[in-house]
């Protein structure tokens, strides 16, 4: 139930405008930064060279790539996942829902895969521009390989969050200003522990202070068991939600 609900939500996506016009503004504003960064390596290729451990393309071109990624779409996932529960409710079709054979849970998680799904196509055409880079030379694989799982945790991050603010409104609209809102929280607790040890603890808890190390090709257990409670901690916060809903609570 969980497939079928997910395949319907992700049907229904590519059925509305939003979703195209999401892939086409994405895939422009990123293959416009792509372009300009691998422009910058063949300008300082001569220099880079001349150093004895000089780093190749893929050093210069995908931490970039990947890190301007996170905040396209860190402005993006709000406008996918405001309409998954607040549009039911605003229809009012949520306790139809509610009342088919199936449990909050299978509904959460159907649509919580749904909306992933078509981010992780997003993910894949992102890694397909520096995979172009292959007509020219090489590429490191390994560090590729760990920008795109770490980016995969994030987006994951990004929708469980997202999904969580659909549950408390019947607005999108405020669904999306909520979810941006707390995103860009978690991005500045990252920036506030730049500074002075008190932050520490407040950067310990920031996205992206646990997304970065997959930008530079290290994988961490630690960072990506983060990512994995923190989405299945709003994913649980909003199966309780709606069972909530469902008790008349």
């Amino acid at each position: 139930m969980i497939a079928t609900i997910a395949l319907r939500e992700l049907r229904t996506m590519f059925l509305s405008p939003l979703a195209w016009t999401v892939l086409a503004v994405v895939q422009l504003i990123l293959g416009f930064l792509f372009l300009a960064n691998v422009e910058i390596y063949q300008v300082y290729q001569p220099q880079l060279l001349a150093l004895e451990q000089a780093p190749g393309v893929t050093e210069v071109v995908v931490p970039d790539l990947f890190g301007n990624a996170a905040v396209v779409l860190l402005l993006v996932v709000p406008l996918l996942t405001m309409r998954l529960i607040a549009e039911e409710r605003r229809n009012r079709t949520l306790p139809l829902l509610m009342s088919a054979p199936v449990s909050m849970t299978e509904i959460v998680l159907g649509k919580y895969v749904g909306v992933l799904l078509f981010l992780l196509t997003v993910l894949v055409l992102v890694g397909l521009m520096p995979l172009s880079l292959l007509i020219g030379g090489g590429l490191d694989f390994g560090l590729l390989a760990s920008a795109l799982l770490g980016l995969a945790l994030l987006l994951a991050s990004f929708t469980a969050v997202g999904l969580f603010m659909s549950t408390l409104t019947q607005h999108p609209t405020v669904a999306a200003i909520a979810t941006f809102g707390a995103l860009l929280l978690f991005y500045i607790l990252d920036w506030s522990g730049q500074g002075a040890s008190s932050g520490n603890l407040l950067a310990y808890f920031s996205l992206f202070n646990h997304y970065k190390p997959f930008l530079e090709g290290i994988f961490s257990t630690t960072d990506a068991i983060y990512h994995v409670l923190l989405s299945t901690t709003f994913v649980v916060l909003s199966i309780r939600r709606l069972d909530a809903d469902r008790l008349g609570a």
